[in-house]
């Protein structure tokens, strides 16, 4: 069994600040080591459940917040920025399950550091009409390779924001959200326990799901019009609304890509 791992930063037990999260902060280095200890647990669950290969992609930022030689069960590291597949960087069709791993809230959500993307271009995202944040827009990338994804982890509430587009999946609670800046984490030690017997449980019961199943379409509120403009010059992306964009999500890979290239066109609009 083979098993991809997204790991993107703010969802992990003990983050409540973006000094955490980025390079130079006062507390990166606290916040590097909080998601080594749960992409590890994650990857000792998936070894318990029976994993042959497991590979972490560094879904953070510059993409480069974990030490290779720290990772545990010899797990491949994808990182670097600039991969055109971004958080799905590295997933194919021969994986058999996909794992969220310190995921947050959709930026209108109540979510510990709450974003889509990118906090200064995306306001908000939906599929099908439903509120998508990043798992459900990720999901579209594991959809179009016929992934399952099994698990997330995070706080109460990227379970039920992901359900929608990924039904049936495990959620791992490791921290509950009081507002945007403030959560009440459990201890680390205890969140990669839960982390890693949900992963095995969820492992365990990998044939019995199925890819995501596509909702609809994808529609992206930005925040600026010169933000819609300029992200419909990608392929697949269309100005359906002042500032708002839509891609047909016919063939969800493309339209995963489709979306990412928007986000990354869009970045040098968002700096001003």
């Amino acid at each position: 069994m083979k098993v991809f791992i997204s790991a993107d930063m703010e969802g992990v037990a003990g983050i409540v600040d973006w000094d955490q999260c980025r390079v130079g902060g006062a507390g990166y280095d606290v916040g590097c080591r909080l998601l080594l200890g749960e992409v590890n647990a994650a990857i000792d669950g998936a070894l318990a459940a029976g994993a042959s290969a497991v590979t972490v992609t560094d879904a953070h930022g510059q993409m480069a917040n974990l030490p290779p030689d720290g990772l545990a069960g010899r797990a491949s590291y994808r990182s670097g920025r600039q991969e055109p597949d971004y958080m799905m960087a590295g997933l194919d069709g021969t994986y058999d399950a996909v794992l969220f791993v310190g995921y947050h809230g959709a930026m209108p959500s109540p979510s510990v550091l709450s974003h889509t993307y990118n906090p200064r271009a995306v306001g908000d995202a939906r599929i099908g009409g439903v509120r998508a944040g990043e798992s459900g827009i990720n999901a579209l990338a594991a959809a179009g390779h016929g992934v399952p994804i099994v698990v997330i982890t995070g706080d109460q509430y990227v379970g039920p924001e992901a359900e929608p587009f990924c039904p049936g999946i495990a959620a791992v609670v490791v921290k509950r959200s009081l507002g945007r800046e403030s959560a009440e984490s459990l201890h680390p030690e205890v969140a990669r326990e839960h982390i890693r017997e949900g992963v095995t449980s969820a492992l365990h019961r990998t044939a019995e799901r199925s890819p995501p199943p596509v909702r609809g379409d994808l529609e992206v509120d930005l925040l600026t019009t010169d933000m819609a403009v300029l992200a419909a010059r990608v392929r697949g992306v269309e100005r359906t609304g002042e500032r708002t964009v839509t891609i047909a999500t016919g063939d969800p890979l493309e339209a995963y890509r489709s979306f990412t290239a928007a986000i990354a066109i869009t970045r040098g609009l968002s700096s001003s």
